[in-house]
């Protein structure tokens, strides 16, 4: 059993249709047909998304993905038209709303990963591949690959899990061309964006994309970047073959599976709410990834 903890209601906002509640974002369209994603301060782990929030976290989401898109345009242009609040809607949408074009989604995950861990290091682990890649043997978790490395996996509905898949797979479901596209889109970004965190100290292990279709145009949608679809190591501290410390909810999911939270992951039961010292230290991991990565004061 998994999903929403507490579902909430949408906001109804005149002149916008809602259309989804995900895991962190509201999506709406407005009646130019575009779309008008709000990010909230919502959390999720172990596919349950949390009847508590992290405050800031939709505002933080939101601007480090504007940073992102601005270094990432001349390689694959991205989806945002205006950062305008719509009129009517509430003043707490200011900082967390995104009006975007209506693409054509590609309904693939698009991961790279240029070190080991996770759930291709459970792969590794079974089979010395990842998607069907083989990589060299002797690798541990938080190792560093020979090169970054394309490795898609499906994309699920709330409660659900990702699913690995081989890039042939993604070419029979989308056709040999757009693979190849969604492949070096996502190697070049990768690269682009490992190299400027490496610059401020960071190490980006893995992350995932979303790309649709403006026309004929890929074009990079969602979020990028973020410690929500990122996992982001402080160089300093980097040391394979164990866990990495990490800027993201991993305060979250260590208390959920420790004693103290009393939750049973293999159980039917939800997840219970978060105490305020973890809320604390997970919001201060997402306002230190931004302050590092940016150079700016979160404020």
């Amino acid at each position: 059993m998994s999903g929403f903890v507490e579902k909430p209601e949408p906001i109804e906002v005149p002149g916008l249709v809602h259309l989804h509640t995900g895991k962190v974002r509201e999506l709406y369209r407005n009646e130019a047909g575009d779309l008008v994603m709000v990010a909230s301060d919502r959390t999720s782990a172990y596919d349950w998304v949390l009847p508590t929030e992290i405050p800031d976290k939709g505002r933080i989401l939101t601007q480090l993905s504007l940073w992102w898109f601005d270094r990432l345009s001349d390689l694959v242009p991205h989806h945002v038209i205006s950062t305008d609040v719509p009129a009517g809607a509430p003043a707490d949408w200011e900082g967390r709303t995104l009006v975007c074009k209506s693409l054509a989604m590609v309904p693939v995950e698009c991961v790279a990963r240029g070190y080991l861990t996770g759930s291709g290091l459970a792969e590794y682990d079974e089979s010395r591949t990842v998607c069907g890649l083989a990589l060299p043997e002797g690798l541990v978790d938080g190792s560093e690959l020979p090169g970054p490395i394309f490795t898609p996996a499906t994309k699920a509905a709330v409660g659900d899990h990702d699913e690995n898949v081989s890039y042939e797979e993604v070419a029979r479901q989308v056709g040999a061309e757009t693979a190849a596209q969604l492949r070096q889109a996502t190697l070049a970004v990768y690269s682009r964006a490992r190299d400027i965190a490496r610059g401020r100290g960071i190490i980006l292990a893995d992350t995932k994309f979303e790309f649709g279709f403006d026309g004929d145009t890929l074009v990079i949608a969602d979020e990028v970047l973020t410690p929500d679809s990122s996992r982001f190591w402080p160089a300093d501290l980097w040391e394979p073959g164990r866990a990495q410390p990490s800027f993201d909810k991993q305060f979250v999911r260590d208390w959920l599976t420790s004693p103290e939270s009393g939750w049973d992951r293999a159980s039917e039961q939800p997840p219970p709410a978060l105490p305020p010292h973890v809320v604390d230290a997970t919001r201060a991991k997402y306002v230190e990834a931004y302050e590092r990565l940016t150079g700016a004061t979160w404020n």
